[in-house]
């Protein structure tokens, strides 16, 4: 995906002011903001906007610059932000498969060799560069690539590229060296930031990620709430994870949760956790007709993709339940070793209702408080059902075929 962006030119050097040489005050001016406030509050398209004009207003002759931010998420291996004097700022996101497209070119050899590289527009021992999107049809004749190595974890790339014949001076050169530990250092703030976020996001959800980067991090720290429950459970998964390979098995869930949790996050709802091929996730309540109609739409957008759904010849079924009420969300564990998790008498009711689902071969099932707060009108009761563990019989209804 590829994104303009159109920056503000608002408090940034004039480029075409006149200069009298590099000097190290004004060298030293462009690193003091790199590691300034100014920079800091700043997200990436706007430092690399903030860069390049700066580097202009030095007199360097950069034509095009790059960052290629690799971060840790299970779509994208990165994202570049790309400047060019007078145009928007491009983003580009670099799904998993793109890395392909940058084989044999000097940016991976630079990952590799962790040093900078030069390169111009000849044949390269390193490569060819001129094909790749954020440069062809430019008419560039020299980068400078440089790694951007963290302390750990992946490692991001800076190109500075140049029209100019002959390329960059070595005076030119050397200011592009100097700047490069403070862009790193910046680069790495927000590469760090961003793993942060898509990691938290990935494995527990953008609601409980921003919980826990709100400092609720000590167990015992429970919130009560209203919430309507969603738990969609795959039928006969051990039947079939005992017959078919651990890879087959592996491929059809993933296919299977693929049609899954886009239901349920499109809805509001947020996925708490995967439970084998079980998903339970929630929709709070501080809307509660909204929430359960969330749920709702949900479940059904659920039923109607796995019923179209084919997986090398396997076909599957689900059994969704459906519950309104209050629950606990926060921290259980011992010691360091916490989740953040929904518990309470209602998230038991819905793991019930689960469990009539299956015994029953019911696709969908619902208590009444649930019906009740959606004001569904054409749910048709199965009479009271006996939930293990509950003293008193509890009314489900579901919808005719």
């Amino acid at each position: 995906m590829t994104m303009l962006l159109d920056v503000p030119e608002a408090a940034t050097p004039n480029p075409k002011a006149p200069h009298v040489g590099i000097n190290t005050a004004a060298t030293l001016t462009l690193v003091e903001w790199l590691t300034g406030d100014e920079c800091h509050a700043l997200d990436e398209a706007g430092l690399v906007f903030g860069l390049g004009r700066r580097l202009r207003a030095l007199g360097l002759p950069v034509d095009r610059l790059t960052l290629h931010l690799t971060t840790l998420h299970p779509d994208f291996i990165g994202r570049t932000f790309a400047w060019a004097p007078g145009e928007p700022i491009e983003v580009h996101d670099r799904e998993h498969g793109s890395r392909l497209a940058f084989a044999n070119t000097p940016l991976l050899k630079v990952q590799g060799m962790r040093e900078p590289l030069i390169v111009g527009p000849g044949e390269s021992p390193y490569g060819p560069w001129q094909h790749i999107d954020i440069f062809s049809g430019r008419g560039l004749v020299q980068l400078i690539i440089a790694p951007l190595c963290n302390a750990d974890g992946p490692i991001s790339t800076a190109v500075f590229g140049t029209r100019r014949q002959g390329g960059f001076t070595p005076i030119e050169q050397q200011v592009i060296e100097r700047i490069l530990p403070a862009l790193r250092n910046t680069c790495e703030l927000r590469v760090l930031r961003q793993c942060e976020l898509s990691l938290l996001d990935t494995y527990i959800g953008p609601m409980t990620a921003s919980r826990i980067l709100a400092g609720h991090i000590r167990r015992g720290e429970i919130e009560s709430m209203e919430a309507a429950l969603l738990l969609c459970d795959l039928r006969g998964f051990t039947e079939l994870s005992n017959r078919l390979p651990g890879n087959t098995v592996l491929g059809l869930l993933n296919a299977y949760f693929d049609k899954v949790v886009p239901a349920i996050t499109r809805e509001g709802g947020e996925v708490l956790k995967f439970m084998g091929d079980a998903v339970l996730a929630f929709f709070p309540g501080i809307d509660p007709p909204g929430a359960c109609h969330a749920a709702l739409t949900s479940a059904q957008a659920i039923l109607s993709e796995v019923d179209r759904f084919d997986y090398d010849g396997i076909r599957v079924k689900t059994g969704i339940a459906l519950h309104y009420g209050e629950v606990s969300y926060g921290n259980v564990g011992s010691g360091s070793r916490l989740d953040f998790t929904l518990i309470g008498p209602d998230v038991n009711v819905v793991s019930r209702i689960q469990g009539i689902c299956s015994e029953r071969g019911e696709a969908l099932l619902m208590s009444a408080p649930f019906r009740e707060k959606a004001q569904i009108a054409n749910a048709m009761s199965i009479g009271p059902q006996r939930l293990k563990g509950f003293a008193d019989a509890m009314e489900l209804f579901t919808f005719a075929h």
